[in-house]
């Protein structure tokens, strides 16, 4: 099931709060978020071939591109190309351009299929302990990660602690991730670490 056009007030007004609240304190965790990120990243892609799938940030998320250079020739983008989210093949230098949401994307190269990707890095306003993620409202990668092919492929919410929190609505369409990762440490659900064990 895809998210309809029109929510709820109850995640509206928590995007609201987690929104503002990922704003107070990005400047704080962000280089804990990155250290985070560069500790468990050797390990989470050892056993996986395929590529890492960042995420061009806007606002407040979590700028993770400084990852950038130890990864080249392994990363990958997120596009939105008319109603689908694609990921594409990115080095740094490659040319970007605004995609269907204006956010930079690559412009060249083939439209990946999920078992050329190794991992997910995906940013969130607030995430629960089940893995349940509350991101910006578009349901692109509820989308994505609706096809079973997609959803095996491991996916890490990228946040500050705060944005943690012990419970969140779960609208059918809602799929969890495999845990995320903050400026405390990498956390994997139960199932999340299942799935990196067996790849």
């Amino acid at each position: 099931m895809s998210p309809p056009a029109g929510e709820g007030s109850s995640k509206q007004e928590l995007r609201r709060l987690f929104r503002r609240r990922r704003r107070q304190c990005l400047a704080v965790a962000a280089p804990g978020i990155l250290a985070t990120a560069e500790r468990h990243l050797g390990a989470l892609l050892e056993r996986r071939a395929g590529r890492l799938g960042l995420y061009w940030p806007l606002g407040s998320e979590p700028d993770l591109r400084p990852l950038a250079p130890a990864w080249a020739g392994r990363l990958a983008l997120p596009a939105v190309a008319g109603t689908e989210l694609v990921y594409r093949p990115w080095a740094p230098g490659d040319p970007l351009a605004a995609d269907a949401c204006g956010i930079p994307a690559p412009t060249q190269g083939p439209d990946l299929d999920p078992t050329a990707m190794a991992l997910l890095l995906v940013p969130a306003l607030a995430v629960a302990p089940s893995g349940l993620r509350l991101g910006s409202g578009g349901g692109w990668y509820d989308r994505l990660r609706a096809d079973p092919r997609w959803a095996a492929v491991p996916a890490l919410a990228v946040l500050p602690a705060a944005g943690v929190s012990p419970d969140l609505p779960r609208d059918p369409w809602d799929i969890p991730f495999d845990g995320w990762m903050d400026e405390r440490d990498c956390h994997l659900t139960p199932a999340g670490r299942r799935k990196v064990a067996s790849s």
